[in-house]
């Protein structure tokens, strides 16, 4: 069995003791078998627990609790919708197929309501014992419709008469009345009333409309009243149902929510225009089949059970909440700049030195590669390049892969403006985005309005890859500009996301970059690249290739060493060559922030494989690869998770970087604060759990996000002060006035 090796924070394999070769190699069932992979929906369960322990740390800012709470609430709705969806569908179609770790579907959806259950418990818990109370002790109130005073009360009522009654419309449900298709996470009321005393009972459904904030900020009191007070729409709603139902005796009024299947399911392969048959399918998704229902704590059983009955749903689909319905719903606290004391730090990010503001970045360019860390690195030089571009009559083409951008992308508008400048512009934009469909949809539309050629991916593949080509005449020869990165082309998100962006010019890189665009936007089929590692056509087996060298490099006692930083490591083959090269004797670093199925400190099989999440302030987005190489090191930043979806089922590019001080500064710096940060890391163990990692010995509670922003803060302050200097030394010398004699 191979001795342990101890992790070390250097990216560097100076302390790697070369292992003995085993007696036999592992066999095929060996790696294989159930018990070494953890089920992938209770990792990523065990991720949205991570998010939840943020909220529950006394030490965040009050409104960062509540931030994460909402988070917690937005992931659980994208989990039942997308991957609960797809769970119970293989259990009714009595689908027995199981996962590397040997749960079936039952299996699965029964250990997940368990989790779930649990994970809502806690969090209706912690916002009724620790959060509203806070709240409360900085004058920030949710109030009950009972506790008003008169006037807020009187206020009240005008709003619901003005602002809310006339957009509601109560549906009936009885023989003739079916029960109403409400749409996907809707916020709606179900009410019981009588004709008469001792008559039969009615039901209606009252739909809480999506037009009005769901959280209502009531007026400031007289007499220096500094309290915040805020309402619930539904409580208003609810207060003063009895209008919509003039003449009825009403028995009971409960608000639930609902939400449904909303995974699109497009066969391109029969569609004769993708477009319009995306936006079909996603008119049909809102109305999916129900997987769960959520209801206030204090709902009855009757009424519960009728909602059920009506959704075609069970018991163990039914989740009672003890505060809002969704965390979601508190965002106007968050928007509140008043409470601006109760939140993080405003961060600006800094300018790259070599891409100060107003620069000619084709120039910048020229001159070297540059490589920007967001967010603590400022977006605008991407947004610039795409802008400059437009307008610069030296650049004759843009080609562009859009997966994700925000509804007002400056990008996206700069394309735009150079189609109409007359430029050749290409975009390969993905409709299948999930949740971005209907934004994806409008910029294509938009965007072959202005004359660009818009590109709908290649069948049966999405396009995740994060390219952008300009082809530029200068004044030597006609050259290519690129750009790469790990994350979208979304300048809002960008400045809450963890990722990387290079600009280059080398040829090497660029010319690979525009065979892989003919590759997507021609007939010709992949050649095979040097430089880029493209998904689906090499990247798993060129993957595999790398780990299989480290290996190899182990077991000739010389050594050997990797780390990669993912969001998820699903894909069963690529795990089993991690355990391999672990058994080798290779050190395995892995900083994956949400899904993980292997599971490390397995002895014999995974004692050199050490993994840790990091959830903090961003969202750790980005994805580096780094092999050692016996000194030659291979390092790669990428779109690409290490699942099978990334690896068969999208377009995916892994770049290396080769420039040496790009290089150095993401093996000597970057990597080795991820490693060695003890204030947000967690360790995943063997049984699927993770434990907050202490620093020990007197060592600081160090944290990889906070090394970066105040690295940033420092290279703010450094470029104000060289500006400044410039600005005096080309200011006017004033000499002093003659002193009288």
């Amino acid at each position: 069995m191979p001795a342990k090796v101890r992790s070390s924070a250097a990216v560097s394999p100076s302390n790697v003791v070369p292992m003995p070769q085993p007696d036999r190699e592992l066999t095929k069932r060996a790696l294989s078998d159930h018990k070494n992979f953890i089920n992938r929906e209770l990792s990523w369960l065990e991720f949205n627990r991570r998010v939840l322990e943020e909220a529950q740390d006394p030490t965040q800012p009050l409104l960062e609790r509540v931030k994460f709470l909402g988070i917690v609430s937005s992931n659980l709705d994208e989990f039942f919708e997308i991957r609960v969806a797809g769970i119970k569908q293989q259990i009714a179609s009595e689908t027995s197929d199981v996962g590397p770790d040997g749960m079936s579907p039952t299996a699965t959806f029964e250990a997940i309501e368990r989790v779930v259950h649990a994970m809502v418990a806690d969090q209706s818990k912690l916002w009724k014992k620790e959060i509203e109370p806070l709240l409360r002790e900085n004058n920030i109130f949710l109030r009950d419709l009972a506790e008003l005073r008169a006037k807020r009360a009187a206020w009240a009522r005008r709003y619901f008469e003005q602002e809310v009654f006339p957009m509601l419309t109560p549906l009936a449900v009885d023989a003739s009345h079916p029960f109403p298709q409400l749409l996907n996470k809707s916020h709606n009321l179900l009410v019981r009333a009588y004709a008469r005393k001792g008559g039969d009972p009615m039901h209606a459904i009252v739909q809480v409309p999506r037009a009005v904030s769901r959280l209502i900020h009531l007026p400031k009191g007289e007499n220096g009243d500094e309290s915040w007070n805020y309402i619930y729409l539904a409580s208003l709603i609810k207060q003063h149902v009895a209008e919509l139902f003039p003449g009825l005796i009403i028995d009971g009024v409960h608000a639930f929510r609902v939400t449904r299947n909303s995974d699109l399911y497009v066969d391109e392969e029969e569609a004769e225009n993708l477009l319009r048959s995306i936006e079909q399918e996603l008119r049909r998704s809102s109305r999916g089949n129900a997987v769960r229902l959520e209801v206030e704590a204090d709902c009855p059983d009757d009424f519960s059970d009728l909602l059920l009955e009506f959704f075609q749903l069970t018991a163990p689909d039914l989740y009672k909440l003890d505060g809002p319905l969704s965390m979601t719903h508190l965002s106007p606290l968050l928007a509140n700049d008043a409470f601006a004391k109760l939140k993080d730090r405003v961060f600006q990010p800094t300018r790259d030195p070599a891409l100060p503001p107003h620069a000619d970045i084709f120039e910048a360019m020229r001159k070297q590669d540059i490589l920007l860390h967001h967010p603590y690195e400022s977006y605008d030089p991407v947004v610039e390049l795409v802008e400059s571009a437009a307008t610069d009559p030296l650049v004759l083409a843009i080609k562009i892969t859009l997966y994700r951008t925000s509804g007002d992308s400056p990008i996206v508008e700069a394309l735009i403006d150079a189609a109409r400048n007359g430029k050749q512009v290409t975009a390969l934009v993905e409709l299948r985005a999930r949740f971005d469909e209907a934004n994806n949809i409008q910029w294509a539309r938009r965007l072959e309005e202005a004359g660009a050629h818009v590109v709908y991916g290649v069948v049966g593949l999405k396009t995740h890859c994060k390219a952008l080509l300009v082809v530029r005449r200068d004044l030597d020869r006609l050259r290519q500009y690129v750009h790469l990165g790990t994350g979208n082309y979304h300048p809002r998100t960008a400045r809450i996301y963890t990722d990387f962006s290079l600009f280059t010019t080398a040829p090497e890189l660029t010319e690979e970059v525009a065979i892989v665009f003919n590759t997507l936007t021609g007939l010709a089929g992949y050649p095979g690249l040097k430089k880029l590692l493209v998904a689906p056509f090499d990247l798993h087996p060129r993957l595999i290739g790398l780990i299989r060298r480290e290996r190899d490099h182990a077991r000739e006692g010389k050594p050997a060493r990797i780390v990669a930083k993912l969001n998820s490591l699903v894909d069963e083959e690529i795990i089993e060559k991690l355990y391999d090269a672990s058994c080798a004797g290779v050190k395995i670093d892995l900083i994956i922030r949400g899904i993980c199925c292997l599971r490390p400190k397995l002895p014999g099989l995974s004692e050199n494989i050490r993994v840790i999440s990091i959830v903090g302030r961003f969202l750790e987005h980005s994805r580096i690869y780094y092999f050692h190489n016996n000194g030659q090191a291979d390092l790669y930043l990428a779109s690409a998770d290490w699942m099978p979806r990334n690896f068969y089922r999208r377009v995916e590019i892994a770049f290396p970087i080769d420039a040496p001080p790009l290089r150095e500064e993401i093996i000597a710096e970057i990597l080795p604060r991820f490693l060695t940060d003890y204030g947000k890391a967690r360790e995943l163990q063997a049984d699927g759990t993770f434990i907050r990692l202490k620093p020990g010995d007197g060592k600081p509670r160090s944290q990889a996000q906070l090394q970066f922003r105040e690295h940033s803060r420092r290279q703010a302050k450094k470029l104000a002060e060289k500006q400044r200097l410039a600005k005096m030394r080309l200011s006017p010398i004033k000499t002093m006035p003659e002193r009288r004699k």
